[in-house]
C-alpha cells in the first residue's frame, strides 16, 4: 500500500494535466474561436485557464511529492531506472514550461483583458497555446517512456 496510492494519485494528476490540456487544446479553445467575439472568447479563456490552472497548480504540486515518494519507497534515487529519470527529467522541463505560463505569459494576458488591449491578450494566448502544445507533447512523452519503456 505504501506505494499503491502515491502511484493512484501520481496517475490521476498526469492524467488531469495532460488530459486537460488536450481538452484546452484540441475542444475549448477550437470552440472559443468558431463561435464568440474576440472580446468575449479572450475573458472566456482567461476564466476557463485561470479555473484550470488551480487544479494545474496542484497536480505539478502532488507528481513531484508522489514521484519523490515513490522513489524513496523503492530503494532510493541510488538505483533508479533510465525510465524514471527519463520522466523526472521532462517532468522538470514541463513544469518550468508551466510555471512560466502561470506568472508571466498568462499573468500578462489577465492584465491585458481587464485593461481591453484584445490585440496583446490574443498576443499573449497564442502563447500560451503554443508552450501548452508543446507540455502536451511533453507529457505524451512522459506516458510513453512510462509505458514502452517497461519492456
Amino acid at each position: 500500500m505504501s506505494y499503491l496510492l502515491p502511484l493512484f494519485v501520481h496517475l490521476l494528476c498526469a492524467a488531469f494535466w495532460v488530459g486537460g490540456m488536450a481538452l484546452m487544446h484540441f475542444a475549448v479553445r477550437p470552440a472559443a474561436v468558431a463561435t464568440l467575439e474576440p472580446p468575449l472568447r479572450l475573458r472566456m479563456m482567461a476564466a476557463t485557464l485561470r479555473r484550470f490552472f488551480v487544479g494545474v497548480d496542484a497536480s505539478v504540486t502532488l507528481l513531484f511529492v508522489t514521484g519523490v515518494a515513490m522513489i524513496l519507497t523503492t530503494g532510493g534515487f541510488r538505483g533508479v531506472h533510465w525510465r524514471v529519470e527519463a520522466m523526472m527529467g521532462i517532468a522538470i522541463l514541463m513544469a518550468a514550461i508551466y510555471v512560466y505560463i502561470r506568472a508571466s505569459v498568462f499573468r500578462a494576458m489577465r492584465r491585458a483583458v481587464d485593461d481591453g488591449a484584445w490585440p496583446v491578450a490574443a498576443g499573449r494566448l497564442d502563447l500560451v497555446r503554443k508552450l501548452v502544445s508543446l507540455n502536451l507533447v511533453l507529457g505524451v512523452a512522459v506516458f510513453a517512456v512510462a509505458v514502452l519503456g517497461r519492456g
